[in-house]
């Protein structure tokens, strides 16, 4: 992939436009399974036909017990044809487009977009465009697929290669892990926000020493500072990395008094509002810049989130605020094709959670799976052993979670 050319100032900024959104309930199951990075297809509880496109019942028996699950993603070519045409704006702006046929190895023949080098063998994934729904896009088969080098593939994806990247916060094991791992995508630039700077921080110097890093100082509580940055460079943001976070133990009755919670909420809660109150009307109004778009917003949430545990009950309440603001802003940002990904890890190696037993989710690794999620074009990110547990624990059941955690 080339870097992509400066935008001219000049000349007038395009409008965001959006692939056609409109889908049914039940094909929204296919949505939910994309957002995870997952290829989910109806399959029949009685006859073990697989279905698609989603329907209300079976094809073959017509029962109505259709469960979504997990499928092999393999599949043959059986036709391709480039479209030159489209009455629809976001298509007609991206011509020529690239569709295929492709028969699954489970069954079903399905329509997808397809990657310039696909041969007869195909990987098939499910992913999501810029209107947040899943289609169905055909690779080469082979492991080693960049979908960024491939002009159509990367409007799925949010790939930070050539990218202008803020992360929130540097001082943190995290911070820095995140920057290091940009770094490594060859990130064009990383803003680098530190609070305090009147203390210098341990990894300061390595941080100044890599080429694309420039420090800034951003404290997320204080609403002048957040202005201040955003007026100088949320103009240029391409993706934000929100990992500003207080995280202390304890819940309601161990803790006299309401400031440490408020400490909490002040930086998990009111920190992602003022950030999305002052970068985002910038970042959505570059939704349409090509290859130098604005293409992402991350939040650091929590598996917490999803239930409160107790002996973390304050965070947990906290984290629970954020997610809610954080699907407010998946909704806000949607219309100019910026996506929101949420990262739910479970207890990260650091000091606040030096008491709990492994396992526990390195930074590096965390930094790992969110440039992960970002180049495969995931939405919601469990990264880590009890995150993925705790996910199909509370899917399958929420209150038996709440009742195993109070345990």
């Amino acid at each position: 992939m080339q870097r992509p050319k400066r935008k001219n100032p000049v000349l007038r900024t395009r409008l965001p436009t959006l692939p056609p959104a409109a889908r049914s309930r039940v094909a929204l199951g296919l949505t939910a399974a994309a957002a995870l990075g997952r290829f989910e297809l109806q399959q029949c509880r009685d006859c073990g036909t697989v279905q698609y496109p989603p329907r209300e019942s079976c094809q073959t028996c017509l029962s109505v017990l259709l469960d979504w699950k997990v499928q092999p993603g393999g599949g043959e070519l059986l036709a391709q044809t480039v479209l030159h045409h489209s009455n629809d704006l976001f298509f007609r702006e991206r011509l020529p487009w690239r569709l295929g046929l492709v028969k699954l190895d489970c069954g079903p023949i399905v329509v997808a977009h397809l990657h310039a080098s696909v041969a007869q063998r195909v990987r098939v994934r499910a992913m999501l465009d810029r209107a947040g729904q899943a289609v169905i896009a055909a690779l080469p088969d082979k492991e080693n697929c960049d979908m960024a080098d491939d002009r159509q593939l990367r409007e799925f994806i949010c790939d930070p290669k050539h990218r202008k990247v803020l992360v929130t916060d540097g001082k943190t094991a995290l911070g820095q892990a995140l920057v290091k791992a940009f770094s490594k995508e060859q990130c064009e630039l990383i803003w680098v926000g530190y609070a305090e700077p009147w203390k210098k921080f341990g990894g300061f110097d390595e941080l100044e020493k890599i080429p694309q890093v420039t420090l800034v100082p951003l404290d997320v509580t204080d609403s002048k500072n957040v202005r201040e940055v955003a007026a100088e460079i949320a103009g240029k943001v391409d993706i934000v990395v929100n990992n500003a976070e207080v995280h202390r133990s304890f819940g309601i009755g161990n803790r006299q008094g309401v400031e440490t919670a408020r400490a909490e909420m002040d930086v998990n809660y009111f920190g992602l509002l003022r950030l999305a109150q002052e970068f985002c009307p910038a970042m959505r109004s570059r939704g349409a810049d090509g290859s130098s778009s604005a293409v992402a917003w991350v939040n650091l949430l929590s598996i917490y989130a999803l239930a409160n545990f107790p002996p973390h009950g304050t965070f947990s309440a906290s984290k629970a605020a954020a997610h809610s603001l954080a699907q407010c802003l998946r909704a806000e940002m949607r219309p100019a094709g910026v996506r929101v990904v949420n990262v739910f890890p479970g207890p990260i190696d650091d000091e606040w959670n030096q008491l709990l037993p492994p396992p526990k989710i390195a930074p590096g690794a965390l930094a790992k799976a969110i440039v992960g999620a970002l180049r495969e074009g995931i939405e919601d990110v469990y990264p880590g052993d009890v995150a993925q547990e705790w996910l199909a624990r509370w899917r399958d059941n929420p209150k038996a979670l709440e009742r195993e955690l109070s345990a």
